[in-house]
């Protein structure tokens, strides 16, 4: 991990590799650890830069805006004091909210957008995100995830681990996610940013009106069979709403196929940048396009 201070707070981030950039965007509760089982692959032909969002892993907590606009500032800034100009940006679950604001605010920084389990492509998100967003949450979050709480889960976890029983990735990634909400900080930051794009009814904040936007952005959407959080019939409307892009349904994998199976996700996504030419979006084709807006 290495750290830079932007705006008065430290952000975290993890940077490997040489070539065209990669930016890997976490979701929520989540950091960067995440991305460990494919950094490596991905970094033999790429620099990939992985950073702890605001509010997450080893970055700043402060109390401040935890809004897709600005966590898409704040990525923008990073790669601007890292000297990176462009980059195919990768996002998983909020993630993929993030990367798509990234690509509406900074197309001229965009190379290729990749969405994983996204976000902001569908009403329906679980349940346990949407009782985050209920008044009195922040009060109730202590008692859920307090020292005891989370000790016992570790036991239980560990009890298995040695009668043969190991978590999915799935499994893993969330309880990696609760975990994280132990600090006081991280259960603030977390409340402020599922408020920032979910209420009690699901997802309010939805990029399907301006997916074709995306017309001259090579784009792929990634998705587990089995995702309970965010339903893959999202990612297959989002492809019928972007003729061009690519669709990879993972069998069997639930919300975290990147961690499912590493070795696939590193080859369908090298594969993809090799094979897809950079974005070219200047102004005239960004006003053309909104001129035309979907039609």
């Amino acid at each position: 991990m290495a750290q830079v201070e932007l705006h008065g707070h430290q952000v975290s981030y993890q940077m490997a590799g040489e070539g065209p950039a990669i930016l890997l965007i976490h979701g929520i509760t989540s950091s960067s650890r995440t991305w460990r089982d494919v950094i490596g692959g991905l970094a033999e032909r790429h620099t990939v830069i992985a950073p702890d969002l605001l509010g997450h892993g080893r970055s700043g907590k402060p109390r401040g805006d935890y809004s897709i606009g600005a966590y898409a500032s704040g990525l923008r800034d990073l790669l601007a004091v890292l000297g990176i100009r462009n980059a195919t940006v990768v996002g998983h679950s909020l993630g993929g909210g993030i990367a798509m604001q990234f690509a509406y605010q900074f197309p001229d920084r965009l190379d290729r957008l990749v969405l994983i389990d996204s976000g902001g492509l569908g009403e329906e998100v679980s349940v346990a995100l949407r009782a985050a967003t209920l008044p009195g949450a922040e009060l109730v979050l202590p008692f859920l995830f307090g020292p005891m709480t989370r000790q016992a889960g570790r036991l239980a976890g560990r009890a298995l681990s040695r009668l043969g029983v190991r978590g999915n990735a799935n499994v893993r990634g969330l309880a990696e996610g609760l975990d994280s909400l132990a600090d006081a900080d991280a259960r603030r930051a977390f409340v402020h940013t599922a408020r920032s794009v979910i209420d009690p009814r699901g997802q309010r904040v939805d990029a399907r009106d301006r997916l074709y936007l995306s017309e001259g952005v090579s784009t792929m959407l990634v998705w587990g069979e089995k995702d309970r959080i965010i339903p893959p019939h999202h990612g297959r409307r989002a492809h019928e709403l972007m003729p061009h892009s690519r669709l990879e349904i993972f069998p069997g994998a639930g919300h975290f196929p990147h961690n499912d199976d590493p070795e696939r996700f590193v080859a369908v996504l090298t594969d993809f940048v090799a094979t897809t030419p950079a974005a070219q979006l200047d102004e005239a084709a960004i006003e053309a396009l909104l001129r035309r807006g979907g039609r």
